[in-house]
């Protein structure tokens, strides 16, 4: 995808996704629409979030050498996940990228693959919206 072979490395590795991160959660703690189904202290979820994005876009395979296998789905089945909060999260992780300055190819890269996540993640109708466990 590259010419420096992964997503990961073009753009940045480690040092850009913990920033992209960082702007990220300090949206998505804020945002009232995902406030109910997030914790009141982001810090453990967004190590997660940190390794899980690296390990997506080419990094090493972090999250999969602590956690096991992402099994995404099942891991956020938990959650009422409404196309509210779906498209809350991606306006969260759409500023995020324009913070963390990502340029393109790589930002529309990035978001459009976790377009694709976020939608995937939707479990809940609009009408049931529920508070997290």
């Amino acid at each position: 995808m590259t010419r420096s072979g992964t997503i990961y490395e073009a753009i940045g590795g480690n040092k850009t996704i913990g920033r992209l991160v960082k702007a990220f959660y300090k949206r998505v703690g804020n945002h009232p629409d995902l406030i109910p189904i997030f914790p009141s202290d982001l810090t453990e979820t967004a190590r997660k979030q940190i390794q899980f994005l690296t390990q997506l876009f080419g990094g090493p395979a972090l999250y999969s050498e602590e956690h096991g296998h992402p099994m995404l789905r099942r891991r956020h089945l938990p959650f009422q996940i409404t196309p509210t909060r779906k498209d809350a999260w991606l306006e969260c992780m759409e500023a995020a990228l324009d913070e963390a300055e990502i340029e393109e190819p790589y930002r529309s890269a990035i978001f459009d693959r976790l377009t694709l996540t976020a939608q995937h993640m939707m479990n809940t109708p609009e009408d049931e919206k529920g508070e997290s466990m």
